[in-house]
């Protein structure tokens, strides 16, 4: 698979298994299952958010032991301002985001997934599950995706060798912007503008419907994704009603390319 993205389960086994020798593992996951959601982040308590992301009001889910979990976001939830607003940074990741991890996890123990399987492999083959685990799985993946490469501390552009084959692919950096920009804007309804490597190492802007993503078995066009732009209105519509346009230019004020850079020089 291209690049894993799994949340590691070390902590899960470390303080289950001791209790439950004599059970198998799917056995545990369908225990697990029952125990309440009491904290989104785990492990950090919810004291460490709160003093972390002053500006946070909204209410916090959990999934302790769940397989797949939300990463902590990796800046506070006013940290990108003017360019997302705090309000919609919370609410996007507390509820929109909390809740694709949540029925993914849902989804996982319903189907009787192996709880091993990457959730890469597990896109891979979407196509078998249902509609509640494509959404979901694809939901979560994305969304992961997408803080990372977000950053109040952005560069106007990558450098090294991101920058010299998006040249390459694009003839400039410029040209390579004006499609991608084009791309997010013209994409219908919901859904996510992609820069993809495809299976030659080219590189392809793209974009896919609702959650989906380019590395399912159902995309059209299929590649590891690189960068990724959320268009649901729920991602800019407080602060851009429905001015998507200029949602998408601010979006480049705040782009992460150290990490685009990260997942471009995992499959060089």
């Amino acid at each position: 698979m291209f690049f894993s993205e799994r949340n590691s389960l070390s902590k899960f086994r470390d303080t289950k298994i001791i209790f439950m020798k004599v059970s198998s593992r799917r056995q545990f996951i369908l225990d697990s299952a029952k125990i309440s959601f009491v904290t989104l982040l785990a492990p950090r308590s919810i004291t460490s958010l709160v003093k972390d992301n002053p500006t946070s009001s909204l209410p916090i889910v959990s999934m302790p032991d769940a397989i797949f979990k939300q990463t902590p976001l990796p800046y506070t939830y006013n940290a990108l301002e003017p360019w997302i607003d705090t309000q919609t940074m919370d609410i996007h990741y507390n509820k929109h985001a909390a809740l694709y991890c949540k029925n993914l996890n849902d989804a996982v123990i319903a189907e009787k997934v192996d709880p091993d399987r990457s959730l890469e492999d597990l896109l891979a083959g979407i196509s078998k599950f249902s509609a509640k685990m494509l959404n979901n799985a694809g939901g979560h993946y994305n969304h992961e995706m997408f803080w990372k490469s977000l950053t109040p501390n952005g560069d106007v552009q990558p450098k090294g060798t991101l920058l010299a084959a998006i040249e390459k692919e694009f003839s400039s950096f410029d040209n390579f912007k004006a499609r991608f920009v084009d791309m997010a804007k013209t994409r219908f309804g919901s859904g996510w503008a992609w820069l993809i490597m495809i299976p030659d190492k080219k590189l392809i802007i793209t974009s896919t419907p609702n959650q989906n993503n380019t590395l399912m078995d159902i995309a059209e066009i299929k590649g590891l994704p690189l960068l990724g732009l959320d268009v649901w209105e729920h991602a800019y519509y407080l602060k851009y009603q429905n001015r998507r346009a200029d949602y998408i230019d601010s979006f480049w004020k705040i782009v992460n390319w150290n990490y685009v850079q990260q997942r471009f020089d995992s499959v060089l």
